[in-house]
């Protein structure tokens, strides 16, 4: 599932994932990592760098919205963005999607001199081993290979129907009842 989003099912009630667009950084034996992508924080880019004792005269850069990526460790950060450049803690994660969690990718993104397209995520979802495979033969989530431009250039709002929409599934069509063939 590395690379992949997944969509929560209109039937997924839990306030933290609740119409979410989750982009799995990681999936193995050992257990699944995945920041939401659709759910801005009353948060800039500007407080967090303010944070960091960093500035940048970029007013689009600062006033971009932080994401709340998941309910585990809300006060992690990480930097989901298309960039061949590496930084201290750079890990590929789909054929051109990177996440990077150390602070100098926020310092190249103050300068000017970050990715072009990035995402600031605080917190992440977290599945032990097992959970999200399971969780999908309950039919909770759909899921798709992603694509960069839901990902970042899709608005927050429409990141879930169009996501869904990639699968040429109508979110609103959907029974809420499930069943195994």
């Amino acid at each position: 599932m590395t690379g992949h989003l997944l969509i929560a099912m209109p039937t997924m009630m839990d306030p933290n994932f609740h119409q979410t667009v989750t982009y799995i950084c990681e999936h193995s034996d050992m257990g699944a990592l995945g920041l939401v992508i659709n759910r801005p924080l009353d948060m800039g880019l500007g407080e967090v760098l303010e944070q960091l004792s960093l500035d940048s005269p970029d007013e689009a850069l600062t006033a971009q919205p932080v994401l709340r990526g998941g309910p585990v460790q809300t006060e992690r950060g990480f930097v989901l963005h298309e960039s061949t450049r590496e930084w201290e803690a750079t890990m590929p994660v789909g054929e051109s999607i990177f996440v990077t969690t150390s602070q100098d990718i926020l310092a190249s993104l103050a300068t000017g001199n970050g990715p072009e397209r990035a995402l600031i995520v605080l917190g992440y979802a977290g599945w032990g081993a097992g959970q999200l495979d399971a969780e999908i033969r309950d039919n909770a989530w759909l899921s798709v290979l992603a694509d960069p431009r839901i990902v970042f250039e899709t608005p927050f709002e429409r990141r879930w129907d169009e996501a869904a929409r990639k699968l040429g599934v109508d979110l609103t069509n959907l029974s809420t009842q499930a069943g195994h063939a």
